[in-house]
């Protein structure tokens, strides 16, 4: 019944697990999220109120596809200021959050066939789009013990003649790494070295605002040449606590390539409701603004100093230590093997491994969602165990998930009846 293109479609596992942790709390547990990605924060009350008070307004018709005036200029002036680039307002795209763009990206430069980077473990839309672009996937895989740093060296081997698309995040989701101006240069001298001007690269940088010891936020079309190349991406989601606003923004390099993104929009959102973009632009120009994310950043980063050390001191585990974003990625191989993970998987042909497996005992028997690394693209991760964890989460939920997850990681035989009782886990693996 579904067109065979449908198919080809991936998704994004920490909304779909939403199912699971439904049916554990039908249960009777008490679930403790790490899954998700979003700021365990409200949005300041000063953007609220503006946003109220333009819907009161009046502002609740139809507005510019490509967002308003005002907010596009806002998100101009943000640009410049931060990434040292000059941008024209009718550059600026505004989108109903910060995925729209990826999809867009896509749609306007990447036909069958074509070649297209992405880093894995990364954001699982890259590689689902891809796969539903029909590109050939080239996935980069970003090593544990560099950070999870991409390498110009790892960028040089991926890249030729025929990339149409590369994608970039920093801050990372999953990873929490975070690509500094060096390193960036390096990055951009091998594209421009290696690839045709057309090659354009996706930078998501949605985590901008949340950066740990100090780092500065850095952007690869800051580098020289690179700004006619790059397709600036962001959002307010995330730094500004933002989620359920959805409200995204993309930079591409000219105005007839933001015009296709506007065209896009037109197809499929219209647009964005303009009194929330009134609030938009007291995000980025309302002085009660930068202290507001200064303390969620700085929350974010207590909780990081506490998360990290918590599960390095599990047997078992290693965890690295993220720079930014708001999740850790710890190494769960040495529990894997110890619970016998890795041979129950075998057994029951999970697709997506060990860590898949340990993920649901965990959240079936011990309550605490997770994410494992296939969910953060499957193309070549057989063989790596990693789980995610989201600490958008209070400390007190913090403390209590990593207990719980030290009382699993001791249950080898809590799992074996796992596998045996849940007669699911075989269908899931069909």
């Amino acid at each position: 019944m579904l067109s065979r293109r449908f198919g080809l479609m991936g998704t994004e596992n920490a909304f779909r697990l939403a199912d699971d942790i439904r049916r554990c709390e039908e249960r009777g547990l008490r679930v403790i999220r790490f899954n998700l990605g979003a700021p365990d924060f409200t949005s300041a009350a000063h953007l609220n109120e503006i946003a109220a008070a333009s819907l009161l307004g009046g502002n609740a018709g139809y507005c510019d596809a490509g967002g308003i005036v005002e907010f596009r200029e806002a998100i101009a002036r943000h640009v410049e200021r931060t990434r040292g680039v000059p941008v024209d307002p009718d550059r600026v795209v505004v989108t109903p959050g910060a995925k729209p763009p990826i999809g867009y990206s896509f749609q306007t430069w990447v036909d069958p066939g074509d070649e297209v980077v992405y880093p894995s473990p990364g954001f699982p839309i890259y590689e689902s789009w891809a796969t539903y672009s029909e590109a050939r996937l080239v996935p980069l895989h970003l090593a544990e013990d560099r950070g999870f740093r991409l390498t110009s060296a790892d960028l040089a081997r991926a890249v030729g003649p025929r990339t149409k698309l590369i994608i970039l995040c920093s801050p990372s989701n999953p990873t929490g790494g975070v690509l500094d101006q060096a390193e960036l240069a390096e990055l951009a001298a091998v594209i421009r070295g290696r690839c045709p001007p057309e090659t354009r690269v996706y930078s998501d940088e949605v985590y901008e605002h949340i950066l740990f010891d100090g780092r500065e936020h850095a952007s690869i079309a800051s580098q020289p040449g690179m700004a006619g190349r790059t397709i600036i991406a962001s959002g307010l989601s995330k730094g500004f606590a933002m989620p359920g606003w959805r409200l995204g923004w993309a930079v591409p390099p000219t105005v007839r390539e933001a015009e296709a993104f506007r065209q896009l929009n037109i197809n499929t959102v219209s647009c964005v409701p303009p009194f929330l973009q009134h609030g938009g632009i007291a995000a980025y120009e309302d002085p009660r603004t930068p202290p507001v994310v200064a303390r969620m950043a700085a929350a974010f980063e207590r909780r990081r100093d506490w998360t990290v050390p918590a599960l390095n001191a599990l047997e078992g585990v290693r965890c690295q230590m993220p720079g930014g974003a708001f999740y850790v990625f710890p190494n769960v191989e040495g529990v894997c093997e110890r619970l016998g993970a890795v041979e129950l998987a075998a057994e029951l042909k999970l697709r997506a491994g060990p860590s898949r497996l340990l993920q649901m005992f965990l959240l079936y028997r011990y309550g605490v969602a997770t994410m494992d690394r296939a969910s953060f693209g499957s193309v070549g991760s057989a063989g790596q165990h990693f789980l995610r964890l989201s600490i958008a989460n209070s400390m007190e939920d913090l403390r209590e998930g990593v207990d719980r997850m030290a009382t699993a990681f001791d249950d080898a035989d809590g799992l074996a009846r796992f596998v045996r009782e849940e007669a699911w886990l075989r269908e899931d693996a069909t």
